[in-house]
This record gives C-alpha cells, structure tokens and sequence, in this order.
C-alpha cells in the first residue's frame, strides 16, 4: 500500500505540472456523478449502457431531483491503472457528489484515500475485493456482494462435493489476490486446502506461452480441482489451453468465478470457444425475478442496439444510479446544500508547478455517504440495502453449469440459508436451516459429458512412489517386522493396508521405508517431523494395543483428536450374546404300577431334568456375575480422572504420550512407567504397578489425505467380506500373539456340557434299544395269533408292517390301560362298580368283561 502511495504521489506530480485549472460546474441546477471504468471491457460496455439508462430514467421523474439535472461523466481508464487514477483526480476537481467505480480493485484502493480525504464517496459493482469493505475505506462503498461471499460459496460447494484440495489459476493484482487470500481462509474453515497457486500475470501480460507452462504444472499435480479467477481474456485463454493439453475432460473439476457468467450472457461462446468449457461451474449474482426486471430486459435490445447482452452487472449499475439519485434526493429533501470548499492542508499549494489546490472538499460528502448507506429501496436486484458492515442485503448466487446448448442452474446459495434448489427469497420466509442435510444441489453435468462425480484427485504424473513409513520396531512384531532372510516387510498392518490398496479402483505405486534402528521403539516425535517434512507421505504399523485383557474405558472427543487411547484393566466378561432361559416345571403325571415303559421314561426324564437343572444353574450364576460385574463402576473413566489422582500411569516406550502428559497434562515424570510390550502392558495392569496405560492412536495417513476416504472405504470392505478377520486370525491367533486364548476357561461355551448331553444320549439310547428289544419279544410272542394264514409269514415287508402295526395297537393298549387305572383309582375312592363306556362292567379290581373275554388282562 505504502509503493501505491508513492505512485500516486508521482501521478499527481506529473499530472499537476504546470498547473491544474479548475472547471466551473457549480450549476444549482445541476448534480454531478462520475463514472471510471474501461469501456472495451464487457463489464465496462455493460454499465456504461445500464448506468446512462438509469440517468435517463431519473431525469424523467422531477419528483426524484427536484426538478435538477442528474449529470454523469465518464472516464475510461482503457485497461491502465495510471489513467484510471487520473481519471479519479479529475472528477474530484470539478465538484463530483459521488463516483461510480472503478472497475478494478486496484485503482479502488488507491482513489479511496482520496474519497476519504475529500469526502467523495465511490460506489462500484465490479471492484469487489474484501478487503475493499474494511474500515479503512469508510468512502468506499461495494454495491454488489463483494467477492468474500463469492468464495464462501465456494468454499460450501467444495466442501458438499467432499473435495479436499483444489488449485487455483488466478491473475496476479490487488483485484484477485486478495479473493485468493479469502478463498483460501473458507476452505480452511471447511479443513480443504489450496494445494497449488497458479499465479499469472496481470491482464494484458500474460502471453500463452506463461499460461501453458502454469497448466503444465497444473496436470503434475495432485488435485483435479481447478477454480479460474481472473479478467476474461485471461480466464478464456486459460480454458482454450486447457483444452489443447487434454485438461478438459473426465477427471477434471473446473469452477470459475462470476467472469465466465458475465462472458456467457453478454457475449455467448461458440464452436472450439464453447468446447472448452462444456462441464464448467460458474457462479451468478442472484437478482430475483420481477416485472421491473422484465420490463428493462425487454428493453435492453432497444438501448444497447444489439450490441452486447445484459449480465447481472448490468443490473447493478443501473440500481448503483438509482441509490446515488434517492440519496441526493433525501439530502436535498432535508436542506442540504451541494457545495465544495478546499481542504485547509491543501490551501496554498496551488501557486507552485503541483497546483493541488484546485482539489475541493464535498462539504456534505458524510451525509450524503450516511444516506447511501440508509438506502431502503427495491432495484432491479431486488432490495437495495447495506449492512452494518456496508455489505449488501441478502448476498446470494445463482450457481450455473455450463452444457452444450449454453447453460443450467444446478441450485443457488445464499449467506443464509448455503447451497439450495430453491431461491433464496422463498428460504427467507423459512426459518434458517444451515445442516448438512439441507444442503441439496441438482445434478452435475461434468466435464468430458458424465454425471458421475469426479474423484478429483489423481496421483502426481511424475512417477514418484507414495512412501510409507514403517517403524523397525523390537515390539509388536506380529503387527509390523521386517524378514531378517528376505529382508520382506511384513505383517498384520502391512497386509491390511495391501489388502486395501488392491480394492481400490487405481493404482497405488508406493514402496515401504523402515525408520528406526530395530534395537528400540522409534520416537513418535521424530516420526511426526518425518511425515510434516515429506519424508513419509504415510505411516503403517505404529498403533495402539488393546489386549483381551483390558478394555477402553475412554474415546472423548477431545483425546481422540490428541491421539490418546486410555487403557485401564476389566474384568473379562463373555462376548458371546446371552440368552435368558424361561424357567420351567415339567408336567408329571402319578401313575401306579411299575411296567417297563414307564421306567425307561422315567430314567429318561430324570437324566433331562438333572441336565437342565445343571444348565439353568449355570446360565443363572452367569447372568448374576454380568449383572454384578455392571455394577463395578471402574475408578479411572478417562484421562481426567488420572489427571486428578496419583496413581502411576504406563506408556509406550517411544511413544508421543510421555511428552504429552508431562508437557501438556503437567503430570509429574516420576508417576510415568514405560512400558515396550503387550505383555509388559498386561503384567503392570495385573500386578498393579499402574493404573492404567496412555498409548497413541496415531494416523495412517496425514491429516485431510485424499486417499484417506478410498483407503477407508475398502478397509470396510475387507471388514464386511471377512478379510479382515482372515488376516487377524493370521497374524493375531493365539500362537501369533503368545497370548492365552480369548475363550476363557472361565466361560460357558457348547462344549462346557458335552458330559452331560453325552450321558443324556447313551441313556436315550439305551431306553430305545430296551424298549425295541421287548416289543420284537412281544411281536414273536404274538405272531402266530395275529398273523392271517393264507398271507406267507415268510414276506419281509409284511413282517415289518405287521410289526410297526403291532406296536401302534400295543402304544393303544397302554394308553387305554392307564384309562383303566385312573377309572380304578376312581371307584375304589367310591367303592361301587362303574359301567363302562362300552356297556360292560367295571368291578373294583379294575378289569371288564370285555377284557376277561379278549384275554387282556395285565397284572400289575
């Protein structure tokens, strides 16, 4: 800032030689309003159409003025910022009341410390720098959402499509370096990054020679994310290169800034121009529809002759007219006076070769500013309002897609309500709702003609391998070591992250680094500053340890993003899903007589209900133990409470957690014990000689990596398809590990009962086969009775069905002899002789005349 003022203090010595005569415009009839902008410009061609216009207009309405002349000079300043300067000096010489522009931010920021000095304000649609809005520029004010609001919708559209790093291609000047320098504050917020700044020269200096080599450099990069914020004739150069380099089609994200809508709707693109961006995202001032807004559409032809397209921009030159015309208007309206006095640090330093004093002071510049940015008005852009901090009402975009017959609007965002499918005006009426899940845009038609969103990022075309940081460790070598034969990397990590590299749908080129001497644990300080030095791009094998025998008793937020696991000993309970057993009384019923069926089911029964006792017994101990054992709150619950106590605390030898807890967590060195093993881990939590043990949880990949989504995508995979119990079975089996089985003795499996179910069965077996013996007896005893004479007795399969049919008449008979029994246990409580139900009589003993006559009589 201070080098601009140092050329605008050369400007002005070489503009002021020889004298500056003043113009005498002091015409009560007249209001004087300037304009800086270059004409050849789209945006210049645009607002020069739009703002002489809106002069008309207000000339029209003698309400507005009344009855003065609103007059509008302009100055093209043709690309330079030398002569947009001048261009400032001269409307402030001749009794301006405010000025439009400039066009850039450069020339704004120069011409507003005299708009400060002068008490002049200026007003621009086009230079929208943020930094233009600060304090420090109280005259200056940006009628348009100013370029800060821009990149946030950015930023949201980024972060909806999960992209992580983008490049940006931006001109070098005060008019895109500072939208950069914004842009890249949003997408921190969002934790996404510009990974490579593109930077070119100015307008009119960048040759193709510079904008190929920066794409060059563009497609070695990592990121296929592209965003192109520069003035058009460099951001089409830029996509007319891109597309000679094959950088245009699928895989490739290209966004650009407002410059590419106010090109497609002033100036429409055609053959290889339009080829070139076919798939672009682009963004648009949001100007809700209105009649007034159609009406001067419809009547644009007619002004412009044909000459050029309306763009949003025209818009706002139009209304930034119209809030100059109402301000002067309430200025008047409340006995101002339009008049201009010199500045008194300026007042004798006319007589020289530097005539400054012919630069006067606005005497009622605040004011007027003051009711500029009191405007409440509607404008062909909706409401025309400022903010606290001279920021427009509502800022919104309209976000458009560039497709082969010119261009759809995917969706809109707005700084109340984000990325939506509905326009911004319906979202006012609506509480506001900045969730996730409300955030909703149409579909993509992406570059190269697909739907299918871009992954946005590919592996460097520069043949570099991703390195992966192994630690040599003398611990855990069941998850990472080296083959001292082979000198082969392996283990459980290593064939976890194999396993997953093979999933994806690219390849990985990548290579293992050891780091470490292998005669101790590395330090995990020295592994971070490998990582952050690009020594590694990832790490593999260095995690925390949970054994079976302690549990995590701690996964707060906080500790999480420190990289802590607490680990503190637990009784091990089952694993396995318990089942409660619904108590039962089996149903017995008090039978007399002692034949040999009921002995078998009794012995039967019997065996059963001594296994179910034994089963209920145990399930019952169990579920108490659980129940019991969920009632032992632990003592330590989380890095807090060891914090606050004095017991003493492990660590991994090597481990970042020493550091951390003496450094960080300030507690004292002599309560911290290393620890370098699993089993070191398990023998001080069982003997008590710590409390409980801090490991690390450090990540495989860095911070916001574009592989750590595809990555953790397929280790889910392996999780789902059973791989990744394959592997741990491989390398964490009992044998592996040198750790007791997970299965504790202790616990109720299948097997625990096989005793009782082995004894159950031999003695169902044994009552079958008793029971099979003696009805083969009884059938040879009864054949020749029941068997009929002309059929052959010699018939195998008659025999058999003779012999199932006998049992079921011998299961009948038993049934009906327990009838008997009841009927004779009833009658001998009455002591009289029942008829039975086939008419024949019942004596006392239990028998009947039809019994006696068949022969079926069973003594008991």
């Amino acid at each position: 800032m201070n080098l601009w003022i140092v050329v605008m203090g050369l400007v002005l010595y070489l503009v002021f030689i020889g004298g500056f005569s003043a113009k005498d415009s002091r015409s009560p009839n007249v209001v004087n309003i300037g304009a800086i902008f270059s004409f050849g410009t789209i945006s210049g061609r645009v607002a020069k159409i739009a703002m002489n216009a809106a002069v008309e207009d207000v000339n029209s309405d003698p309400s507005v003025l009344g009855g003065r002349k609103l007059v509008l000079s302009t100055h093209d300043s043709n690309y330079s910022g030398f002569l947009g300067i001048i261009g400032g000096l001269q409307f402030m010489e001749t009794d301006t009341v405010a000025i439009i522009g400039p066009q850039d931010s450069g020339m704004a920021h120069i011409l507003s410390h005299l708009a400060n000095e002068l008490h002049v304000p200026m007003l621009s649609f086009t230079a929208l720098d943020p930094s233009l809005s600060s304090l420090q520029y109280p005259y200056f004010v940006q009628t348009a959402p100013n370029d800060l609001f821009q990149v946030t919708a950015i930023a949201d559209m980024i972060s909806y499509f999960s992209y992580k790093e983008v490049v940006a291609i931006y001109s070098d000047d005060e008019q895109h370096r500072g939208t950069m320098i914004a842009l890249g504050d949003k997408l921190a917020e969002r934790r996404c990054r510009i990974s490579y700044k593109a930077v070119l020269s100015p307008a009119g200096l960048a040759n193709r020679s510079e904008i190929t080599n920066e794409l060059v450099k563009v497609s070695m990069m990592e990121s296929r994310v592209i965003i192109v914020h520069a003035y058009a004739v460099i951001g089409r150069k830029v996509f007319d290169l891109a597309r000679e380099l094959k950088m245009t089609g699928r895989g490739y994200v290209w966004i650009a800034t407002s410059w590419l809508s106010t090109v497609m709707e002033s100036t429409p693109l055609f053959g290889e121009d339009a080829k070139s961006i076919q798939g672009v995202i682009t963004f648009r001032p949001h100007t809700p529809d209105s009649k007034r807004k159609t009406a001067f559409l419809s009547r644009w032809d007619r002004i412009s002759n044909g000459s050029i397209g309306l763009n949003a921009y025209g818009l706002y030159a139009y209304d930034t007219v119209w809030t100059i015309a109402n301000a002067v208007k309430v200025f008047l309206d409340r006995g101002g006076n339009i008049s201009f006095t010199n500045k008194p640090n300026l007042d004798g330093l006319g007589q020289g070769k530097l005539n400054l004093g012919a630069l006067s002071m606005f005497d009622g510049g605040s004011q007027l500013l003051d009711n500029i940015l009191r405007t409440n008005m509607t404008g062909l852009t909706g409401k025309v309002s400022f903010g606290p901090d001279k920021s427009v009402f509502r800022p919104a975009f309209d976000i458009l897609n560039i497709v082969p017959k010119g261009y759809k609007q995917i969706g809109y965002w707005s700084n109340y309500s984000g990325l939506s499918v509905v326009p911004p005006e319906i979202l006012y009426t609506r509480q506001r709702n900045r969730s996730s899940s409300s955030q909703l845009l149409d579909r993509v038609v992406w570059p190269g003609q697909t739907t299918v969103k871009p992954r946005g990022w590919v592996f460097p075309h520069n043949g570099r391998q991703l390195r992966i940081g192994v630690p040599d460790r003398v611990s855990f070598k069941a998850f990472v070591s080296k083959d001292e034969t082979t000198n082969e990397i392996h283990g459980y990590c290593i064939d976890i992250f194999l396993a997953a590299i093979n999933l994806l749908p690219y390849a990985v080129p990548h290579k293992f680094v050891l780091f470490g001497d292998g005669h101790k644990n590395p330090s995990y300080s020295e592994l971070v500053r490998m990582i952050t030095s690009n020594v590694f791009d990832a790490v593999v094998g260095d995690i925390a340890i949970v054994t079976d025998r302690t549990k995590i008793v701690d996964f707060t937020q906080p500790y999480i993003e420190s990289g802590l696991v607490v680990v503190a000993p637990a009784r091990k309970l089952n694993s396995s899903a318990w089942t409660f057993l619904r108590p039962f009384t089996p149903l017995m019923w008090a039978v007399t007589g002692e034949n040999t069926t009921s002995t078998l089911g009794r012995m039967v029964l019997i065996i059963w209900l001594f296994v179910v006792l034994i089963i209920t017994s145990s399930y019952t101990a169990s579920l108490t133990s659980i129940l019991t054992v969920q009632q032992l709150a632990p003592s330590i619950r989380g890095i807090d409470s060891l914090i606050t106590s004095n017991d003493r605390i492990g660590f991994q030898v090597g481990s970042f957690a020493e550091n951390y807890l003496s450094n960080e967590l300030n507690i004292a060195k002599s309560r911290l014990v290393p620890l370098g093993s699993p089993e070191e881990y398990a023998d001080a939590l069982e003997r008590g000689r710590v409390a409980a043990v801090v490991d690390e949880r450090p990540y495989a990949l860095p911070r916001d990596s574009p592989l750590a989504t595809d990555m953790s995508t397929a280790i889910l995979t392996l999780s789902e398809n059973g791989e990744l119990q394959k592997i741990h079975n491989k390398w964490l089996n009992t044998r592996a590990c040198g750790q007791p089985s997970s299965e504790d003795s202790d616990q109720l499996q299948l097997k625990s009962f096989w005793g009782l179910f082995l004894l159950c069965g031999i003695a169902c077996f044994f009552a079958l086969l008793v029971y099979f013996s003696l009805m083969v007896r009884k059938f040879k005893r009864y054949f020749p009775y029941v068997s009929e004479p002309s059929t052959p007795s010699s018939s195998k399969s008659i025999r058999i069905k003779r012999f199932l049919s006998f049992v079921d008449e011998k299961e009948e008979e038993s049934k009906n002899k327990l009838k008997r029994k009841r009927l004779e246990m009833l009658s001998r409580g009455s002591g009289e002789d029942h008829q039975s139900p086939n008419g024949s009589r019942r004596t006392n003993s239990g028998t009947t005349d039809q019994d006696r006559h068949n022969g079926n009589i069973y003594f008991c």
